[in-house]
Formats: C-alpha cells, structure tokens, sequence
C-alpha cells in the first residue's frame, strides 16, 4: 500500500529522471498568418499545429525569402533630393534667341530656391540610376520654367524637349557619379533642405534609429551631408579617358549648350562611390526565442556625447539573415548560427510573434511575395520508471 497514496487508488510512478529527446521540424508559411489581422507579412503572430512542451532548444533550421526589396522607397525616406540653379548675368546680353532669353529671366526669378526631384521607388543599377536622374532633374526644372514663362513660349519650348541642360552620369571605373550641367552653375543641397517633402504624410513612415549612413537619396549618390557647389573650367571640358560614355564622344561627356553663345559647363564629381545595394542584413525577431545581442547605430544624442558605453539592447532578436543577391530572384540558406537554450526547458510554447527588420528598425517590405521557414524544437519527454520481476519456470 506504500505505492498508493490516501485519495486514490492509482499508483504514483516516480520520475525516473529520464528524458527521450528528439527532434521536431515546424514549417511556417507567410501565407499562413491570419492577412486580415496582419496585413504585412513583416510582422504577425502564429499559431502552431499543438503545444511543443519541455522545450529544451529552439533552432532556424532552414528558410527562403525572395529578393524583391526595393532600396529605395518613399517608406524608407530616400527617394528626394534638392538642387538649386544660379545663371550667370554675363552670358544674358549674348543670348539673341528670344525663347533662350525667356528661360534665363525664368531661371533668375528663382536663384537661391531649391527645386525637388523624386525617383520612382525600386532597385536601380548605376546606368539607370543616372538615366532616372538626368530625366528627373531636367523635368524639374521644365515643370518650373512652363509655370512662369510667357505662354506664347510654352508650345516651343516643349516642342524643342523642355529643359535639357543636365546630363547626369557614371564613371565605370571610378564608380562614382557625376552631375553636370552645360550652361549654368548649380548647387546640389542634398539633405539639407528636403525634409519638407517626407513630412507631407509622415504616417506611412515606420520607425526607426537614426544614424548616419542610409540617411537619404544623397548618401547612396555618393554624396555627403555638405551641400555641393559646381565648377567650371573654361579651358578644359571634363572627360572620361577610359573611353566613350556616349559612342563616338571620346569620353568627352559634357559639352556647353550651341544656343548659348558664350556659356560655359558646370560639373560636380560625387566624393564617394555608388552605393545601390541597400542592407546586406535584415533579423528576424521572435518573441520568447530572442537570444542575439544587437548594438544600435551610432546617432548624435545625450547619452552618446556624455559616455563611453556601449548603447544596444539584450535579446534583440533570433537571427541575422544575410541578403546574397539582388532582385528579381529567390535565395534559400540552411547555415544559421541562431539558437535558443531553455533552461529549464520551458514548459510549453504555441503562439510566435515574428518581426522581420533591418538593423535600424524599419520593418522588411516584401510586398506580395511570400516566405518560409523552418523552426527546429528540441524535446525532452519524460520517461516512466517501470521495473519487472521475472520468475523462471
């Protein structure tokens, strides 16, 4: 009677402190989240097909996610850029076309004003990077001109192409881009002054750290937080020397405008090289599975001018996923250092919240293009100590 206890006649089995581990796989889609609760496949909760208990560990054993990030999007504040035009008086008495006259009091009534241009959102290479540039700028400053100008001009101004001055390009061998114009001094304001435009709907904006890289269109230009002003030498046209940027130029990609006589090109080389691939990382966060420690990116605030500590959070997130390649196109990946240790095991888990960043916070946009991963949970079940007396006959 030892073996039973006073309120019930079944036996009490003593744990015999041993444990079956085993291994189990769970495959989770993007699609299977619930899209009315969670309409971005960057952060919603799941639920898995039963309670995992006596969780011992929790691995990624296995994902795939499609590279059709854009790098630039009105979402990540990067896709506007400021550039102010400043016409020299000296060339205005040898202007004899009336329509050339026209543009250059156009051009006057607006020095020291910043014209905007906004890119269209998605991933570029470098010739159409520029290609979107030169259009872009050049529209700018035609949007303007035909909203002042006398409209008896407006028909042939538009018939000769609008404004056509700014020829943007790149160097394949320095890979850096240059700005030119081929009658008129200009200033690049960069970050300066184009804040105004991101404010107009500051709501569809997420959150995230500021720092100083990936702080706008200028700084995957190659340019900095200064605001440059073009140059001219009158004497010598800028050229590229490793051969044509058009064919049969010689190199000689910049050239002053025949119908301003006397005129001369402006240009300005970008300090740093084009940056056009975006993060090279973005992490996955899993509430209760979080293990990696994460530094945060260096910004100008109190704490960072009034101490030598380190500023980052514990248990930041569950894994670092590097992003190998570049749109449009899908990579897979088994090799993942992220794992969670439970200790003790935890008792059950059911429900995953995930979230899908880069390192300043800002969630991944992976439009309709849908995921997978795979979770591995390591199991301890609890063995029965069973014991048998056999009697030979």
């Amino acid at each position: 009677m030892s073996k039973f206890n006073t309120s019930s006649m079944h036996p009490l089995i003593p744990n015999s402190q041993e444990y079956l581990v085993y291994k189990k796989i769970v495959s989770i889609h993007s699609e299977d989240r619930d899209i009315l609760k969670y309409p971005s496949s960057s952060e919603f909760e799941i639920e898995l097909p039963q309670d995992y208990l006596n969780v011992r560990s929790a691995t990624l054993s296995s994902w795939t996610f499609p590279a059709n990030y854009s790098t630039f999007s009105f979402k990540n504040r990067n896709t506007a850029m400021t550039f102010q035009i400043n016409p020299s008086k000296l060339w205005m008495n040898d202007i004899s076309d009336p329509l050339q006259k026209a543009i250059f009091y156009a051009l006057m009534n607006n020095i020291e004003k910043n014209y905007y241009i906004v890119i269209e959102d998605g991933f570029y290479n470098p010739d159409q990077m520029v290609t979107e540039l030169t259009n872009k700028f050049n529209q700018s400053v035609t949007d303007y001109v035909v909203s002042v100008i006398d409209p008896s001009y407006t028909d042939l101004f538009l018939q000769k192409g609008g404004y056509t001055d700014f020829v943007i390009v790149y160097n394949n061998v320095s890979q850096k881009i240059w700005f030119g114009n081929r009658s008129t001094d200009f200033k690049l304001t960069t970050c300066t002054d184009n804040s105004d435009y991101y404010d107009l709907d500051s709501c569809c904006f997420q959150p995230r750290t500021p720092n100083f890289s990936d702080w706008g269109l200028p700084f995957f230009l190659g340019l900095t937080y200064c605001p440059e002003i073009s140059h001219s030498d009158k004497y010598c046209l800028p050229r590229f020397y490793y051969g044509d940027v058009k064919p049969g130029d010689g190199g000689f990609w910049l050239t002053p405008n025949p119908n301003i006589p006397g005129c001369e090109v402006h240009y300005i080389e970008c300090p740093e090289k084009i940056n056009l691939m975006g993060p090279a990382y973005f992490y996955m966060d899993i509430d209760l599975l979080n293990n990696i420690d994460e530094t945060y990116p260096f910004s100008v605030s109190n704490f960072t001018s009034s101490t030598n500590q380190t500023n980052g959070k514990v248990n930041s997130s569950f894994a670092k996923i590097a992003i190998p390649t570049t749109p449009l196109s899908q990579w897979f990946d088994t090799e993942c250092e992220s794992y969670k240790i439970f200790d003790p095991p935890a008792e059950r888990i059911r429900r995953l919240r995930i979230r899908l960043r880069y390192h300043d916070g800002s969630l991944v946009n992976f439009d309709s293009f849908g995921f997978s991963f795979s979770l591995q949970f390591t199991l301890f079940t609890p063995q029965k100590q069973l014991g048998y007396n056999l009697t030979l006959i």
